[in-house]
Formats: C-alpha cells, sequence, structure tokens
C-alpha cells in the first residue's frame, strides 16, 4: 500500500493545502493525517471515503488500483 500515501500527499499538495488543514477539516488530529502520508497508519473504510469524497477521487485512485481520478456516480 505503498502507492496510497504518495497519492495522497500528491493530491493534498495539488490541492494547494497543507496537512494541518486537511486534516483540521476531516476532524483528524494533525499527527494522525501525517501518519497517512508517512505510511504508518492508514484510514478505517469511513474515513478513506471522507478523504476521497473530499479530494474529489475516488478511493480506488488513492489506493492505486486504477489512475482513473474521477469518481464514478
Amino acid at each position: 500500500m505503498e502507492i496510497f500515501p504518495r497519492r495522497l500527499k500528491a493530491t493534498r499538495i495539488e490541492f494547494g493545502l497543507k496537512q494541518h488543514e486537511v486534516a483540521s477539516d476531516l476532524g483528524l488530529s494533525d499527527a494522525g493525517y501525517r501518519l497517512y502520508e508517512q505510511g504508518k497508519g492508514y484510514p478505517d473504510v469511513p474515513r478513506l471515503y471522507k478523504l476521497a469524497e473530499y479530494f474529489n477521487v475516488s478511493i480506488d485512485y488513492l489506493l492505486g488500483r486504477t489512475d482513473k481520478r474521477e469518481v464514478n456516480r
């Protein structure tokens, strides 16, 4: 799952956000969010869904299962 931390960080940077901003917007601790980007911690399913929704990308994109960013609705 080494793709997840890289994709999460790249997406956050693309949006021009700081780690603290994302953590605060999603109700996470700064340290908790930082662990996601470091690959030392992984979100549970509801948080993974929130992250994907927040960045308007698919969960499959964040997890590296596809290179398509868009959400299929």
